[in-house]
């Protein structure tokens, strides 16, 4: 079995310019180390913030670089220049609202400006796409709300098998899946 190829896009004009280091592309990557137990390739990225920037990053890797999954940080926010969900829009065939609602209800439980995000999820041809916050910790939290669902969908999108260490996150299958 190939290994799952999993892009990490930080989007940050800040990030990308090296006015700061990116935390937050390393902490998906860290968090996904431990979690996913099955065998995996990254490929990383920081982009400037922006629609084409995003949109294209987005289409590279679905398309060229044949991600199976996708998880983005950054430019979810109502600011001028966070234009990912615009992005996204422009690039998935199949929107997945549930993880973006979970993603929320979950956040809202820590901070009260989690009705400010915007992340979103869907797929592109065999390659699901998860929008997630930009914060470290947040990315922590929203990665255990919905990486339960993440192995499953990429099944179903006939995506690379991914498996996971239940004492981090139990994947949910159905029997016989």
């Amino acid at each position: 079995m190939a290994p799952a190829r999993i892009g990490i896009v930080t989007i940050s004009d800040r990030a990308s310019s090296g006015t700061y280091a990116d935390l937050s592309g390393p902490a998906i990557e860290a968090w996904l180390r431990r979690a996913v137990t099955s065998a995996w390739t990254t490929d990383y990225r920081v982009i400037p913030d922006g629609f084409e920037s995003v949109r294209d990053t987005l289409i590279d890797l679905a398309d060229a670089a044949g991600a199976d999954l996708v998880l983005t940080t950054g430019g979810t926010g109502p600011a001028p220049r966070d234009l990912t969900p615009e992005a996204m829009a422009g690039v998935i065939e199949k929107p997945l609202p549930g993880f973006g609602e979970q993603m929320r209800r979950i956040s809202l439980e820590e901070v009260p400006t989690a009705i400010l995000s915007r992340q979103e999820a869907g797929v592109r041809g065999r390659t699901l796409i998860v929008n997630l916050p930009g914060k470290p910790a947040s990315i922590a939290v929203c990665l255990a709300a919905v990486f339960p669902a993440i192995p499953y969908c990429l099944d179903l999108i006939g995506a690379a098998r991914i498996e996971t260490d239940p004492a981090v996150v139990a994947a949910f299958r159905p029997k016989g899946a």
